[in-house]
């Protein structure tokens, strides 16, 4: 159920969704330690796919096994494509879609409060020492000048854990070797202009198996293959795809879903759905055992505590770029306020927030 809930809440991307799931199962519920709540999204952000849905499936996964992967993917992922579908059916009979901005108007604001929130609570557990500050502030420059995420991530890994291995090799003349290993799937649609459901699951499918980095990543490989290549989409329709994936709850790639019922209807909806993330799925399993073995290893461990810190600088850069986008005006920044302090003082769980928000943003935009 708490991932059926927060698929059916969980505004604001991936950054808002690891805000709200650690709020949930670390404070709230205490399934997992601060530390290993860590880990996991530092693994999350090493494998390709959506990060926030990856999370959801290693914490079920980490709870029930492999009934618990499926369940808390798929919970987390179905409100998401249902709401997205009924989006797209409104699109495609009407033309046109929902005025939505009073919605986000509201919403945004709350959003960045409780990611700051997460970002102050994950950053206590992460940053265990002044080397790992120094390599989060060096995380944060790097992206702010726009180097690649991914490089980013591995970076600052090597770097913490070559420290510790050479640490290790002053104090007692032993090597260590750290063997990581990364599976891609290969899938690609035939470059044809032809549609058709399976090209269109293979396309997909290729995404979910390569894409690192956020949604607007995810609309680039779109762009190239869907509207420029191939001709399936117009511009009009991408922009509105996008509009959908950030106005409704859940996973960003529901854009997928978007796509796939204006080109295919409901089977292609379900075709898209299934391409982009069925990978997400495989990989954490691939990967979920190797965490607590990463970690049992001593220079191993120290390039996860690279990548988890590193992760958390990537979440600051995002928030900072949500920020300048969502506190517009005096009502936003009071918006904001108000919404720290009942977080902060009252704790108050924040999917209330979100709703209150929500409701609060149409109602000043319909007057």
């Amino acid at each position: 159920m708490l991932f059926l809930r927060l698929g059916t809440t969980a505004f604001g991307g991936p950054a808002a969704h690891i805000a709200l799931m650690e709020d949930e199962v670390v404070r709230r519920r205490r399934w997992l330690t601060q530390d290993e709540f860590i880990d996991l999204l530092g693994a999350t952000n090493l494998i390709p796919g959506p990060n926030s849905t990856e999370l959801a499936i290693h914490i079920g996964h980490r709870q029930a096994g492999w009934p618990g992967l499926l369940v808390a993917g798929t919970s987390f992922i179905l409100p998401a494509v249902l709401i997205v579908t009924a989006f797209a059916w409104a699109y495609v009979r009407y033309g046109s879609l929902p005025q939505v901005a009073g919605v986000l108007y509201g919403v945004k604001p709350v959003i960045i409060v409780i990611v700051l929130q997460a970002l102050w609570s994950l950053g206590r557990a992460a940053v265990k020492n002044r080397w790992l500050a120094l390599v989060l502030a060096g995380g944060v420059a790097l992206t702010l000048a726009g180097v690649n995420e991914l490089l980013v991530l591995f970076g600052a890994g090597v770097i913490v854990g070559a420290g510790r291995l050479i640490t290790r090799q002053i104090r007692s003349g032993h090597n260590s070797l750290v063997a990581l290993l990364a599976l891609f799937l290969q899938a690609s649609p035939a470059a044809t202009a032809s549609f058709g459901l399976w090209p269109l699951f293979l396309f997909f499918l290729k995404v979910g198996s390569v894409l690192y980095g956020s949604g607007y990543v995810l609309l680039a490989f779109i762009r190239a293959d869907l509207v420029e290549r191939w001709h399936w989409l117009t511009e009009t329709q991408l922009l509105d795809a996008i509009a959908v994936g950030q106005v409704t709850p859940g996973p960003v790639f529901t854009t997928a879903t978007f796509i796939g019922y204006v080109l295919g209807g409901t089977r292609g909806a379900l075709v898209a759905t299934l391409g982009i993330f069925l990978p997400a799925f495989v990989f954490v399993a691939a990967s979920g055992p190797l965490v607590p073995r990463i970690r049992r290893s001593p220079v191993a461990g120290a390039f996860l505590d690279g990548v988890n810190v590193a992760a958390l600088a990537l979440m600051a850069v995002v928030t900072y770029q949500l920020g300048r986008a969502a506190l517009i005006d005096l009502t936003t920044i009071i918006i904001a306020l108000l919404s720290a302090i009942i977080l902060f003082r009252f704790r108050v769980n924040s999917a209330w927030l979100i709703i209150i928000a929500a409701i609060l943003g149409w109602l000043l935009f319909s007057q």
